[in-house]
């Protein structure tokens, strides 16, 4: 199956800020989240497999860091004109379908994801108190037909570093999934459809 990685982005850059619904209609900005000292921007989708494979255990991850300091957003920016499991209404089936308990928001211009730099879904974006970025990498290392079990261990150990107020490892393994689904004309310059 056709996969994109994610971009290099620079560990230390400030996150973008944003103003964008959740299917229930309220608005969330950066500054919606500016209690906790750890914030993950995840970019997913309702249909790539990739991100299907790891749903769940994601609904579990951020139900267990929820209490001890992180702050969990998605955001869907695939095109949803092109592609209509990708609307806003999808968004809010999908979260209450596998659990979400964090806004699962839907960037229908796109900003978010070129703001952030964003390529493809899953691609996670984890924050420290500053919001600056403290790592871009992979959940973990299980992909749909490895065989590999879904623990979100390289996540886990990155928001475990954070909330104790070290450093993260600065090797970090891209994530790898479907790429974003951009509206015609509206693809970044970092774009490729090569697999």
């Amino acid at each position: 199956m056709p996969k994109t990685e994610s971009n290099e982005i620079a560990l230390g850059t400030s996150a973008s800020d944003f103003a964008l619904p959740d299917a229930d209609g309220n608005i969330f900005t950066l500054s919606s989240f500016s209690e906790q000292p750890a914030l993950l921007v995840a970019f997913i989708s309702n249909r790539c497999p990739f991100v299907v494979l790891l749903r769940e255990e994601l609904a579990r991850f951020a139900d267990e860091f929820a209490g001890k300091g992180l702050a969990v957003i998605a955001i869907n920016s695939n095109d949803a004109a092109a592609h209509p499991e990708e609307t806003l209404q999808r968004n809010g089936e999908e979260a209450k379908a596998h659990g979400y308990h964090f806004p699962y928001l839907k960037d229908a211009s796109q900003s978010a994801a070129k703001a952030y730099g964003a390529a493809c879904t899953p691609d996670f974006f984890l924050y420290d108190r500053e919001r600056r970025l403290a790592y871009h990498g992979q959940f973990d290392d299980a992909r749909p037909g490895n065989g590999k079990p879904v623990t979100g261990a390289d996540l886990r150990a990155a928001v475990d570093a954070v909330l104790a107020g070290q450093d993260v490892a600065s090797a970090q393994l891209p994530s790898i999934g479907c790429n974003i689904k951009w509206t015609a004309g509206n693809e970044p310059s970092w774009f490729s459809t090569a697999a």
